[in-house]
């Protein structure tokens, strides 16, 4: 059975357009990555939870209070990796002043075969982009939730 997350596009409306919310994760891995390693916020659904309450946990856990409804469901993705990532698009204006840094640090042996460990935030920053910006900065798997929202918008 696949992994599966949950998460939210968080979008905010400007005269040009919509702007996306995503995320960076933390970490040496990713730290000189910039187009293509951005995600939106997200997380593992729980088994027996439901996935939207999953991805306001998520939110909440990485970047602060979740955004209230509506919320639009967006069609599942499957990311390279097999995971299947369950979202919903949501209108909010977060204020990423005060981001958790993915309120979890995440543990790995750095570099890898080396044997010494480090630890470091689940996400580094969070950022909004204009919707073709993003586009480019998000994980290529992930895009096409970006360009459901653009769809969905209008």
């Amino acid at each position: 059975m696949p992994v599966r997350s949950a998460g939210l596009v968080v979008y905010r409306m400007r005269a040009d357009g919509p702007e996306v919310l995503l995320v960076h994760p933390g970490g040496p891995f990713w730290a000189r990555r910039d187009m293509g390693a951005w995600s939106i916020p997200k997380g593992m659904v729980e088994v027996g939870e439901d996935p939207l309450s999953a991805a306001l946990r998520e939110f909440a856990e990485e970047v602060g209070e979740a955004p209230s409804g509506p919320f639009a469901p967006l069609t599942p993705i499957r990311q390279k990796s097999g995971k299947i990532v369950t979202a919903f698009g949501v209108e909010a204006d977060v204020d990423l002043t005060q981001i958790r840094g993915g309120g979890i640090e995440i543990e790995m042996e750095w570099p890898r075969g080396s044997g010494g460990r480090i630890r470091f935030p689940e996400i580094d920053r969070a950022a909004y982009f204009a919707a073709e910006e993003a586009m480019m900065r998000i994980l290529p798997a992930q895009a096409p939730l970006i360009a459901e929202i653009v769809a969905i918008l209008g």
